[in-house]
């Protein structure tokens, strides 16, 4: 579960698919502790917010007018902020898309909006998946209570 939470903020752990992991490790006990309707719904929460978090960021990304440099700039900003520690994570992001429209001969106004709407876009997927995955969590939590 804990994996799952790191993994909201970390792309080369699938947040969301290893905290839905954890709950079905769960019930494995004698006793199942939720119900079958219980793990289909966190199934099916899980596979749509694990493909909105692919979507989000390039939807936003396009929406305030950036590129496919744009979004791979973002991720690739990601991946090197990871090593920077937490205010890589949130700048790298940023720094990257915004790098990315540079290189496709953006103007500094157009790359800086593409660049905002990339980091919009990271935000709103990390809050998704970090209220999943927290949501899922309590449920864990509370089956062994």
């Amino acid at each position: 579960m804990i994996s799952g939470i790191i993994g909201c903020f970390l792309p080369v752990l699938p947040g969301p698919p290893l905290a839905f992991f954890g709950l079905l490790i769960q019930q494995l006990k004698s006793s199942s502790p939720f119900s079958n309707r219980i793990i289909v719904i966190f199934l099916f929460v899980t596979i749509v917010i694990t493909i909105l978090d692919f979507v989000i960021p390039v939807y936003s990304t396009k929406k305030s007018g950036g590129s496919k440099f744009g979004v791979w700039g973002c991720t690739i900003g990601l991946l090197i902020g990871l090593w920077l520690g937490p205010v890589g994570i949130i700048l790298g992001p940023f720094i990257g898309a915004f790098l990315g429209e540079l290189i496709n001969n953006t103007d500094f106004n157009q790359a800086m909006k593409a660049a905002v709407g990339s980091f919009i876009g990271f935000l709103a997927g990390t809050f998704l998946k970090l209220i999943v995955c927290f949501v899922m969590f309590w449920y864990w939590l509370t089956s062994w209570i």
